[in-house]
């Protein structure tokens, strides 16, 4: 009898620990988002209908394979290749819509006013968000994701390391990077080259040179783990998992291989840690460095709890910089080259500037900062593709953007290239590269001198590494520049993908006339 009356009572909690848990999962996986909807929908704000749990995404994912299943014609309108859904959708809802990442409610917002307010973020309503998975352990918790005091924190680390002085300090070891990979060119006599690959190598070595203090051998292992891990984030970018499902008993090849090449890059960075200290205690050397890495060991060792580091912060900020400073400003110097190499008219241009001001020399300093038409050229580029092209913040407490209302939690996603990409904007010649937009500054390049151009961000976050990626684009396009005639080979494919920027699927292959 007690028994059975045991085996009543266990039965009965479970249905109940089981009944509870439904109403959970039904509550976050349908009535929440039909009211979210319905609640935006009254404030004028449309969007396609929530799809029970996976929202919006199969459809974005069929219309992203659907397109670029193959190359496209040598055009530089981007957005209705690499993001279809944010492009279809406009038409249909209007500059600012709602979309759904599985149970996520995002708000997709392009007008640039709007886009600007978000990115300023004054009173810290919008907080940096990841959607996609595995973006945790590719980036952790770096400058990239960081919030509050942290992020503070690590922010003025990375302007001490990037900006001024200790800019200016890094000149020679890119001069010399470049002339490195010029050198390989000169040695090889190559006419016909693909410039991708040669810029992932050369971006590497930079970073690898003065922020690390190795080279790009020493820092290779780390850059390939980093480029699988890439892969890795690139292909779950639009799959949803179901809560409760842990992953610890249903795990992927992908989770698996991921938590492999995580560890695999902690190791490689902890062996450079270990290296640099013990050269230290063995007396090689009387500072831990002057370059990014040594600052961050001087923070790791600091007396000062406010201004100490772990090594998990570490750690972050070390991949977080060997990923922005290698694949963004590799790929944004790729687009720069295709464009030049088809509108010989700019690079003539850029080329008589570089010539004026270095002669055959190597670019000075002084020189970099006065290279006007270059950095005409190059925020042209950028605009067209910009190496960071969606941002997606969340809502912290309810707030009012613009007219609208948005609750806690939501998502709001900022689709660079679409603002990038608006005719209202930039005018009816918006798909054209036309460096002349940026003859007075960025400030008054669009049609009615309103904030329209983010290939960096804006606001408190702006990428860090802005400087830093100019000056690298700018050395390395006049030393290219003093010594070739650059155009497009004939077996170039025009084929743009997303894995992490913008990058040509096929390469790009470019010929080389010497001068």
């Amino acid at each position: 009898m007690v028994m059975g009356n045991l085996l009543v009572y266990t039965v009965s909690c479970l249905c109940l620990f089981l009944l509870v848990n439904l109403i959970k999962f039904f509550s976050k996986a349908w009535w929440i988002p039909i009211r979210i909807q319905s609640s935006m929908r009254s404030q004028g704000i449309r969007g396609p209908s929530y799809r029970f749990l996976h929202g919006n995404t199969r459809e974005i994912s069929n219309m992203r394979n659907r397109i670029m299943n193959g190359p496209m014609e040598l055009s530089h309108q981007m957005l209705p290749r690499l993001q279809p859904h944010i492009y279809s959708w406009i038409k249909l809802y209007g500059t600012n819509f709602l979309n759904w990442y599985g149970f996520q409610a995002q708000l997709v917002v392009t007008d640039p006013e709007l886009v600007q307010e978000v990115l300023i973020n004054k009173e810290g309503a919008y907080q940096k968000k990841f959607i996609q998975n595995y973006v945790d352990k590719f980036l952790g918790d770096g400058l990239l994701a960081s919030q509050g005091e942290k992020w503070l924190k690590m922010r003025k680390l990375a302007n001490h390391a990037f900006h001024g002085e200790s800019l200016k300090s890094m000149i020679p070891a890119m001069v010399a990077s470049v002339e490195t990979m010029l050198e390989r060119w000169r040695q090889n006599d190559v006419k016909e080259i693909e410039v991708f690959q040669e810029f992932k190598i050369l971006t590497s070595e930079i970073i690898s040179r003065t922020a690390f203090g190795s080279s790009y051998l020493e820092g290779k292992n780390i850059f390939d783990m980093l480029a699988r891990m890439a892969s890795i984030v690139s292909r779950n970018n639009f799959k949803v998992g179901i809560p409760g499902i842990s992953r610890t008993f249903l795990k992927t090849r992908d989770d698996t291989e991921s938590e492999e090449l995580e560890q695999g890059i902690r190791d490689s960075i902890i062996k450079m840690i270990n290296k640099r200290e013990e050269g230290l205690l063995m007396g090689e050397h009387d500072s831990y460095g002057n370059d990014f890495l040594g600052l961050l060991l001087n923070a790791h060792h600091d007396n000062d709890k406010a201004k100490k580091i772990s090594v998990d912060d570490l750690i972050d900020e070390c991949k977080t910089f060997y990923v922005a400073g290698h694949e963004t400003t590799a790929c944004s110097l790729t687009w720069t080259v295709l464009l030049l190499a088809i509108h010989s008219d700019w690079q003539d241009r850029a080329r008589a500037e570089v010539l004026q001001l270095f002669g055959k020399q190597n670019p000075s300093p002084d020189g970099i900062g006065r290279l006007k038409i270059m950095s005409m050229i190059i925020n042209e580029s950028l605009r067209l593709y910009p190496p960071v092209f969606n941002i997606t913040r969340e809502v912290q407490k309810e707030v009012r953007l613009g007219k609208m209302i948005i609750p806690e939690k939501m998502a709001v996603c900022l689709p660079i290239l679409a603002v990038h990409e608006n005719s209202q904007v930039w005018g009816e010649d918006v798909h054209f590269f036309k460096p002349e937009r940026f003859a007075d500054g960025v400030a008054k390049a669009t049609k009615d001198n309103t904030s329209g151009f983010f290939s960096f961000g804006s606001g408190p976050r702006t990428c860090v590494g802005l400087n830093f990626a100019v000056t690298e684009i700018k050395i390395a396009l006049s030393m290219i520049l003093q010594q070739y005639r650059v155009t497009v080979s004939p077996t170039y494919v025009h084929s743009p993908v997303h894995i992490l920027t913008i990058c040509p699927q096929f390469g790009l292959q470019i010929m080389l006339e010497a001068l």
